[in-house]
């Protein structure tokens, strides 16, 4: 006998109606912003904890946020003959302004930071800050789309105008011209090229924290000096870059650059946005210089030739420390630690740190500061 299914579909329905009922109001309640506010906040202040590094030989001692044992720069005596060109590539982005009104406001000593633009010059601004305090006799260039309307009122510090496509997907690449643009300018000027003035290429995200006219001094040799680490697949940092000066440093080092942007180009678009840089550096020294490889697992500087350019190899642990936040780091402050490098999320300490300093003027005990805090992370 034939059993119609209707009459078991009406139950069926009946038995359904008020779960989707329940759930079609839940889903026209549920407001994500509530949810975010729900969600654990990042802190808005510094969390202090114990400094790495305590009780290691060569690091630097802390007792809360007091250096045991390392003597300040400042009473060194600064050499003010060394003059160095700090050249750097920043740029402000368009953004919404619906959402810019959406971002928490950040609030560091006594200024606070509304907006992503008044954030990214502030850290513009504290990079000058700690070369000015370190290095009092050199200088900084900011190279910049030409449409820039950014305000750079600062002593020893311009706007160098550069031709190119600053995008956000396109920038890592962009950096890599617009320093190969600015070696070109240099080398087209003769008296410029004459004065032998050093050049350091850097991210905007560091703190000189003591004078760097010990590369130049102590390594007379090389064309161009690197940064490496003890990280597998990326141990060049393209953060740092220092060039001689002369005309042949200035020269060797626009060859190993061009090359690097060749190599980006065919081999690593992929990654324009973010590493791309590292990838290709990384790609030319293991071209023309294998046996260096060896040697990114150690501490020690090294020289080598590089299709003709002589490259000085420097740790990342003295020229390029990151604070404590990856794997890898958590072995304490060099107590000869030369630059920190505020990476990603610690953006937020950089500006923490030079408030410590600019309250304190003493650059070791801003040291401690960033040991004991640079495990957090800071929404910035």
């Amino acid at each position: 006998m034939a059993v119609s299914i209707r009459p078991l579909l009406l139950v069926l329905l009946l038995l359904l109606f008020p779960l989707i009922y329940t759930m079609s109001i839940l889903h026209q309640r549920w407001n994500p912003e509530e949810t975010k506010k729900l969600s654990p906040k990042k802190p808005n202040q510094l969390v202090l904890g114990p400094a790495a590094g305590q009780g290691l030989p060569n690091r630097i001692q802390c007792q809360g946020t007091e250096a045991m044992n390392r003597i300040d720069p400042s009473s060194k005596n600064i050499n003010s003959e060394d003059k160095v060109s700090f050249v750097t590539v920043f740029t402000i982005y368009k953004s919404d302004p619906t959402n810019e009104k959406m971002l928490d406001r950040v609030k560091v000593g006594e200024i606070s930071y509304n907006t992503k633009s008044e954030r990214s010059l502030a850290i513009l601004n504290t990079y000058i800050n700690f070369i000015q305090v370190s290095m009092p006799s050199s200088n900084v260039i900011v190279l910049t789309n030409p449409d820039s309307t950014f305000v750079l009122d600062r002593n020893n510090a311009i706007k160098f105008p550069v031709e190119g496509d600053y995008s956000r997907s396109n920038l890592m690449l962009q950096r890599i011209k617009s320093y190969i643009a600015y070696l070109k300018r240099i080398l087209k000027s003769y008296e410029m090229a004459k004065a032998n003035k050093n050049i350091i290429f850097s991210d905007s995200d560091i703190a000189v924290v003591d004078d760097l006219g010990d590369i130049f001094q102590k390594h007379h040799d090389f064309h161009v000096a690197l940064t490496f680490r003890n990280n597998k697949n990326q141990p060049l940092n393209f953060g740092f870059i220092a060039i001689r000066g002369t005309q042949d440093g200035i020269i060797k080092a626009k060859v190993l650059l061009e090359e690097v942007l060749d190599v980006y180009i065919s081999k690593y678009m992929g990654a324009s946005r973010m590493l791309g840089d590292q990838l290709a550096l990384y790609w030319v020294i293991k071209l023309h210089l294998p046996s260096a490889i060896q040697k990114f697992n150690q501490h020690e500087c090294f020289t080598g030739n590089v299709k003709g350019v002589s490259v000085l190899f420097l740790p990342c642990a003295i020229y390029n420390w990151t604070p404590p936040e990856g794997a890898g780091q958590f072995h304490g402050m060099p107590l000869d630690v030369k630059i920190v490098h505020f990476k990603g999320s610690r953006k937020r300490l950089m500006l923490e740190s030079w408030n410590f300093y600019n309250s304190t003027s003493n650059m070791s005990n801003m040291l401690c500061l960033i040991l004991c805090s640079g495990r957090t992370k800071y929404d910035f």
